[in-house]
């Protein structure tokens, strides 16, 4: 393990005003979301689509890394040109996606953990010869009766380590995230405390598979309400929640924070993370951790609704998603106002 490679390589990630484009849908989340806006669920289009994103001229001012599909770390333009090094010569590093997705986890109905550590040591070190420089697990955790159970979170904690672990043996830095979901009826304060107890017991495990925090990433959930809750609370209360729940059980020496947006709009996502950090920047003393971003839908969406799989829309499309980086950008330094949305 190359220790000074894993830090430099987390510390590009999180550089200053840049977060990470989330481009790893599988094919039938990405599916789902081109029948939304009417475009043709086909392997061409997946292509194309990728292929837009990764294009997409200036997007290194806002965007530091990618997070890619199994198949979009393989596919190639047309002259022969992999994405990947499309990515890598805009200054982009690139990134995969190594987990096989949420299974139920048995005798505990409601909840699941994140399945492929079996053979994930041989798909690393393909990965890494593909071009692949960090990788990402995911695993998710609902809010319910009786919910997260201790061993819930203990399953996905200990899950998420050793895929940590694997991933620096074979020299990628592992974005560890663990998503505490927004579905339910459930207060912040309800979330505030989940997400803590899910922090801890994550950060115990990292600990005891010997993985450097110095060369990982964190992509946690924001502390917010769930959907259902009849109480919809402010940024700022967000952002308090949020901040409360990571200084209580996140080292100082993980690399940074990059949030999943989780379902929220692309704007209230920008505006929370922009609360965040304009919290920190209130006051003299510096977060322990870049607080930056990993979104997928929320970059994504407005992009996408404007493509709409015509090839006429190719420069409209790019233009939606240096909108919404630039967006995020200005919210990673404090600075975002809700006037920016209006081009």
């Amino acid at each position: 393990m190359n220790t000074q490679a894993l830090i430099d390589t987390a510390q590009a990630m999180v550089a200053e005003g840049k977060g990470l484009l989330a481009m790893d849908e599988s094919t039938g989340t990405i599916h789902k979301r081109f029948a939304s806006v009417g475009i043709a669920q086909t392997q061409e289009a997946r292509h194309a689509w990728r292929d837009l994103l990764a294009s997409t001229p200036g997007l290194n001012a806002s965007i530091s890394g990618a997070i890619l599909f199994d198949e979009t770390l393989r596919q190639q333009r047309p002259d022969g040109t992999p994405l990947v090094s499309l990515l890598t010569a805009a200054g982009i590093i690139p990134g995969i996606k190594v987990d096989l997705g949420a299974k139920p986890l048995a005798g505990h109905p409601g909840e699941t953990v994140t399945e492929g550590l079996d053979g994930l040591r041989a798909r690393l070190a393909t990965y890494v010869d593909l071009g692949a420089r960090f990788a990402k697990w995911r695993a998710v955790l609902n809010i319910g009766d009786g919910r997260p159970t201790r061993t819930g979170i203990e399953a996905n904690a200990h899950a998420l380590a050793r895929y940590a672990a694997l991933c620096q043996e074979a020299g990628l830095v592992p974005i560890v995230e663990p998503e505490v979901l927004m579905d339910g009826d459930h207060s912040l304060e309800r979330c505030r405390v989940v997400t803590e107890e899910v922090l801890h017991r994550v950060f115990g495990q990292l600990h005891a598979q010997g993985v450097l925090f110095e060369g990982m990433v964190l992509k946690p959930n924001m502390v917010v309400p769930g959907l259902g809750c009849a109480t919809q609370d402010s940024d700022e209360a967000v952002a308090d929640a949020t901040l409360q729940s990571l200084l209580r059980a996140v080292p100082a020496a993980v690399a940074g924070i990059t949030f999943l947006s989780g379902g929220q709009s692309d704007e209230l996502a920008t505006a929370r993370l922009n609360a965040m950090n304009r919290r920190f920047r209130s006051v003299s003393a510096q977060p322990p951790w870049p607080l930056s971003f990993s979104f997928g839908r929320a970059l994504q969406h407005p992009a996408l609704a404007a493509w709409a799989g015509n090839a006429a829309n190719h420069d409209a499309a790019q233009q939606a998603l240096l909108h919404r980086a630039h967006c995020n950008h200005a919210a990673v330094l404090g600075e975002y106002k809700a006037a920016m949305e209006s081009r």
